[in-house]
């Protein structure tokens, strides 16, 4: 590894020490946790550009560019800021088109907010900014090739589901609302201002319909890596597990108001870690 490359695997890190899915790139030999880290760097970069403040139009001309980099890095001539990805995508196969579609995800947040999407348009975000993540992952963690695309369809889902319930909130804070819209009307709210719904006390009635669906998501995926080898899978099961127990709590919780922020603290990840990845 050169002097750049060990240099941009230790910001890739720092970046990543804060995230729910550090544990589970540390167990990883490094080969697999370097490509691991380059992913996540990559995703923090982008959308760390759709969700800054700068100007609409700056943040998609940086997005733009981020794709012509890509572009570059297939064509063999990787910019400064992808060059050590080129390892990691001969080793592990990783494909362009995934990380064009991460790059498209984050864009659909940028020349306007999302608000009350309908509910394809939802499923693509997700596709987008979690599935398409979890088909370049896969590849690293060396599942095969159909319960690997299939592994990703339904644990990025599973993930992507459970960060909008969590984060309504939140999100309702900067103008954002991606509960689906048919839902919303079913409940009988019409309104796609984010605060408006998220004061609304049929809420919880939209929430349960995305609950039953992440699930879903949830139970697919967890057949998936049942057959599959424990050591192919103990980083989306790390993964997965740390989510479902943040679903768990949110259920529990429910969606009326107040809503208590939920996070799974220090003591619950770690028990997962160990769960999953010595025992």
């Amino acid at each position: 590894m050169t002097t750049a490359d060990a240099t941009s695997q230790v910001t890739a890190q720092g970046s990543a020490s804060g995230s729910s899915f550090y544990a589970a790139m540390r167990i990883l030999p490094r080969e697999q946790r370097d490509a691991m880290f380059q992913i996540y760097s990559f995703c923090r970069q982008v959308d760390d550009i759709a969700d800054s403040n700068d100007p609409r139009a700056e943040r998609l001309a940086a997005l733009d560019q981020w794709r012509r980099d890509i572009d570059a890095l297939y064509a063999g001539n990787p910019p400064a800021r992808v060059t050590d990805y080129v390892p990691s995508v001969k080793q592990f196969g990783l494909r362009r088109e995934d990380f064009i579609a991460i790059i498209d995800g984050m864009e659909m947040d940028v020349p306007a907010d999302i608000r009350a999407p309908d509910a394809a348009t939802l499923d693509l975000y997700c596709d987008r900014v979690a599935s398409a993540v979890g088909r370049l992952s896969v590849r690293v963690f060396g599942l095969g090739e159909d319960d690997g695309i299939l592994l990703a369809h339904h644990l990025g889902r599973a993930l992507q589901l459970t960060n909008i319930l969590r984060d309504i909130d939140e999100d309702a804070g900067l103008g954002r609302l991606y509960l689906p819209r048919e839902e919303l009307n079913a409940a009988g709210i019409m309104s796609n201002d984010p605060l408006v719904v998220v004061s609304d006390p049929r809420l919880p009635r939209v929430c349960e319909v995305i609950l039953k669906q992440a699930r879903s998501h949830f139970a697919k995926s967890n057949d998936i890596m049942a057959r599959n080898s424990r050591r192919v899978v103990r980083a989306p099961k790390i993964m997965s597990e740390y989510y479902h127990a943040i679903f768990e709590k949110l259920v529990e919780r429910g969606f009326a108001l107040p809503r208590k922020p939920v996070k799974l603290n220090k003591a619950a990840k770690i028990f997962i870690l160990i769960r999953y990845a010595f025992i």
